[in-house]
């Protein structure tokens, strides 16, 4: 099947064709800018432009970063609020003119890793945690998804864990890559008492320079980067289909 995969993240939506039998991008992908918090009219207007860069008349999926209940939009992050409680099944059909699918965009990451990348045959508890603008969470056990498990919420000193331990405090902080690993191990810490995972998958962008922070990760657990790197979201979109049953 040839889905359109966008991923919406805190700073851009990026998509590309995908053939989720294979989780191969079939085009190089298009990324499209946005402020955050982003309204409304700037985001729709995103994932427009990437379906009619395609000139995309098929089926969509979209990764978003917030809870997705059958196509609704629950709590939002980074995004922003006025996001929340909307139907955003029928808000990105319009946009795009295409039948679409939605999903928590970590989760989406998480089904590609699972599917084709470093969480491939694992049937143990796997936690996949991207870290970007913000800290999404994906949690699998027996290779089934538990669904909308936002732990970059999870609290640390009275805030959210993200705004600890994201990539873009390393940036706003001047941290070091040992200084920011410092910061993540000590959430990995936390999730460790919380689920003992059996495998992390650490996703996000920072999965493409994970030989400038790896060295510095401590666990029990086993760690790894993400193998699709940050076209995971992508892929795991598109994926949304596979688990409508398509």
């Amino acid at each position: 099947m040839k889905v359109l995969g966008i991923d919406i993240g805190g700073s851009a939506l990026k998509g590309a064709p995908v053939d989720t039998k294979t989780g191969r991008l079939l085009a190089e992908r298009h990324r499209v800018e946005i402020k955050s918090p982003c309204s409304l009219k700037e985001g729709l207007a995103a994932a427009r432009e990437i379906a009619r860069h395609f000139q995309w008349k098929g089926p969509v999926g979209l990764g978003f970063p917030g809870i997705i209940k059958a196509g609704r939009i629950g709590a939002v992050g980074n995004l922003g609020r006025v996001w929340e409680n909307q139907n955003g099944l029928t808000l990105f059909r319009r946009a795009t003119g295409c039948r679409v699918q939605l999903l928590n965009d970590a989760d989406a990451a998480g089904l590609a890793e699972m599917a084709f990348g470093a969480g491939r045959g694992r049937t143990g508890t796997v936690l996949l945690l991207t870290f970007g603008t913000g800290i999404g969470s994906a949690l699998f056990y027996g290779g089934k998804l538990f669904p909308n498990a936002e732990l970059g919420h999870v609290p640390w000193r009275g805030k959210p864990f993200e705004r600890y331990a994201a990539a873009a405090v390393r940036k706003r902080a001047r941290l070091d890559w040992q200084q920011w690993a410092v910061r993540v191990n000590v959430y990995l810490a936390v999730m460790e008492r919380l689920f003992s995972p059996d495998l992390i998958i650490i996703g996000g962008g920072v999965s493409k320079k994970s030989a400038k922070f790896m060295r510095y990760i401590r666990a029990r657990a086993r760690v790894v980067p993400a193998r699709l790197h940050n076209d995971a979201g992508i892929v795991g979109a598109a994926l949304a289909w596979e688990q409508a049953g398509g």
